[in-house]
């Protein structure tokens, strides 16, 4: 149990109703979550305003309420914290509750539009094959000390971080690779952890729905940059046009990485096939398990952490060696027929444009790149003509299909993701609402040779519609289909 006033510490307060000497159980934002002796926290959400349940959450038991205003009704007993910002202070006040696990391991957090998932996970499969105890909060899963947990978040909120670090440290983690998405720094999630290094992986047309414009979007992943401490490094892609940017104002050491340019880490492709890549990374050869430019960068990045963190270059290189290809990024496999299928997350036009770019370098343009790909329903609207002239632009044919349609009519999200398809490249198009059929199209369309990209779903193994999570997994229908199995 903790006491109010000494979990309140580094919180800014407008004004307090009744006592801080209090002990408290835990920290709940959902009143269904309340029990006896806890502190609720009303945060306002997209939709909801946790305001609107305090009443709730003191006939559960909370005994205390941190709120943005005074309620009408003031409960007597109950202690009333009145702060400027909620979701702010429930950053602080979960680090504090947890004594502040973040100051206790080395937590890197990686941002940027692309990149984060590969970056993170291959920083913890690489510092854990050199004997640190890791942790891992990704898109994929949260993990650590043999241990997984699905994560519906690609950043957690505070008390679910704050929770899982406080359980690393525990366990003996010294080292934890996070993902720090945009809407995790706009919603103040990461408030209240101490980060010993943030590193920008690259910036393009993405949640603007949320953001409003890309200028509110670029911004808001400078915030995580701007709030390292002087003790933190600062690592930077500067081959993207934002990356200095990020390292303006920011009090952490800043270092930078690049291929096209000279950096503080730079690399260089020598060879790439759909089975990896030779590359140069400060100027020393190794062979790589993972395929594209894109990777390189993400590589690269790994490489760099890894030296700012007092890892010796040998060691880093002989682990990148065997590093293999994250589940759903750029994951492939062959055919009798020896059709190549590529399984991939893009989806961003940036995205998509790499993952066909690097298909289209390795490729002898003797076989047809058959790409099957759609758009998210009541997510960024303005992407799905660009995600469609990318598409059709850098690929033989086209299949636009379904791809978590949500609330909306998938007909109309292609309809949209067709608008952008420039009129020499119509013929190449299919429309093929049902994504397995899609699937299944491109396996009756192609011949020896050919490559299939699916992209969009990657990792993920559900179709989103009308509320429902319908279980889909691509690689698994692909398989089913271009190699006949049942998994």
């Amino acid at each position: 149990m903790k006491k109010l006033q000494d979990i309140l510490y580094g919180v800014s307060i407008e004004s307090i109703i009744g006592s801080t000497a209090i002990l408290l159980k835990g920290i709940e934002f959902d009143s269904r979550k309340i029990q006896k002796e806890t502190l609720f926290v009303a945060q306002k959400g997209d939709v909801l305003d946790g305001y609107d349940f305090i009443s709730n959450a003191i006939e559960q038991g909370a005994v205390a309420i941190i709120c943005e205003k005074i309620p009408e009704k003031c409960v007597k007993g109950i202690v009333y914290v009145i702060v400027a910002s909620a979701s702010k202070a429930l950053g602080r006040i979960a680090a504090n509750f947890y004594d502040n696990p973040s100051k206790k391991l080395k937590l890197i957090g990686v941002t940027g539009t692309n990149g984060k998932t590969t970056v993170a996970s291959l920083l913890f499969e690489l510092f854990t094959a050199v004997g640190h105890p890791c942790g891992l909060i990704s898109t994929i899963k949260i993990s650590y000390q043999n241990s997984k947990w699905d994560n519906s978040h690609t950043t957690p909120n505070a008390l679910a971080l704050n929770k899982h670090l406080s359980k690393m440290i525990d366990s003996g983690v010294s080292h934890c690779f996070m993902e720090v998405s945009s809407h995790g720094i706009a919603q103040y999630r990461i408030n209240g952890l101490n980060f010993s290094g943030g590193v920008f992986t690259n910036l393009t047309h993405d949640h603007l729905d949320y953001h409003g414009d890309f200028k509110s979007y670029r911004d808001t992943k400078k915030l995580f940059f701007d709030q390292l401490p002087k003790t933190a490094f600062a690592l930077t892609n500067i081959d993207d046009r934002n990356g200095a940017f990020m390292l303006q104002n920011s009090n952490a050491s800043n270092h930078t990485y690049a291929l096209k340019q000279y950096a503080d880490f730079n690399a260089q492709i020598l060879e790439c096939e759909f089975s990896g890549t030779l590359l140069k990374i400060q100027g020393q050869e190794v062979w790589t398990n993972l395929a594209g430019e894109f990777n390189v960068q993400n590589l690269l990045a790994v490489y760099s952490v890894a030296n700012l963190l007092g890892e010796s270059s040998l060691e880093i290189l002989k682990h990148i060696s065997t590093l293999k290809p994250i589940r759903g990024r750029f994951e492939t496999f062959r055919t009798e027929e020896n059709v190549t299928i590529v399984i991939d997350y893009a989806h961003t036009p940036d995205a998509l444009e790499n993952v066909l770019g690097t298909i289209n370098k390795i490729r002898t343009r003797n076989e047809t790149l058959i790409t099957i790909v759609g758009c998210g329903g009541n997510r960024d609207r303005e992407k799905r003509p660009m995600m469609g002239n990318k598409a059709a632009a850098l690929s033989d044919k086209v299949i636009f299909t379904s791809d978590n349609p949500r609330d909306e009519d998938p007909t109309s999200i292609i309809s949209e993701i067709m608008q952008g398809v420039a009129a020499e490249d119509y013929k190449k198009a299919l429309k093929i609402t049902h994504r397995e059929e899609a699937i299944a199209v491109a396996g009756d369309l192609v011949s020896h040779g050919d490559i299939v990209l699916i992209a969009g779903k990657g990792h993920e193994n559900y179709q989103e519609i009308e509320g429902r999570r319908i279980p889909f997994n691509d690689l698994e229908i692909a398989q089913k289909i271009f190699l006949n199995t049942n998994n």
